[in-house]
């Protein structure tokens, strides 16, 4: 092999360690930015890992909503009618927001039903819900 060719071969090897580290570090970030859509029940069975950023939705169970007095945090049940889960939210909620209707929750499981949410995202009328959130409510109700 001459010096020309053993270059050519090393630049080609670095160039190709180079694209391989660049690749192996945007895959990395891209699977820890990955937010899940999770139903109550996958949560009640366990199927959800603690402290990782998820989506969940249901409706939010009638009667469940307590507003804390002095702050803006509430405290609310989200079910898929088999399950129900209990969701913490500490901020201003969506105007749509209101008992019996569906919506998503983005936050981390901090008890195996204990969602603390750092957003929550309403229908915007009263034909649309998230196809992932009508999705587990029709197989709800087929079990």
């Amino acid at each position: 092999m001459t010096l020309t060719q053993r270059r050519r071969l090393l630049w080609a090897a670095g160039l190709l360690a180079v694209l391989a580290t660049v690749v192996g570090l945007v895959l990395y970030a891209l699977s820890q930015n990955l937010n899940l859509f999770y139903t109550p029940t996958q949560i009640a069975h366990g199927e959800v890992p603690l402290q990782r950023t998820i989506r969940m939705g249901g409706l939010v169970v009638p009667g469940s909503v307590k507003r804390d007095p002095h702050n803006l945090k509430v405290r609310f049940v989200l079910t898929d009618n088999v399950s129900e889960v209990t969701v913490e939210y500490d901020g201003i909620l969506p105007d749509l927001f209101r008992e019996g209707q569906g919506i998503v929750a983005l936050g981390q499981l901090n008890g195996p039903n204990d969602l603390m949410a750092t957003q929550v995202l309403a229908k915007h009328d009263e034909n649309y819900m998230p196809p992932e959130v009508a999705a587990s409510l029709q197989t709800a109700k087929k079990q």
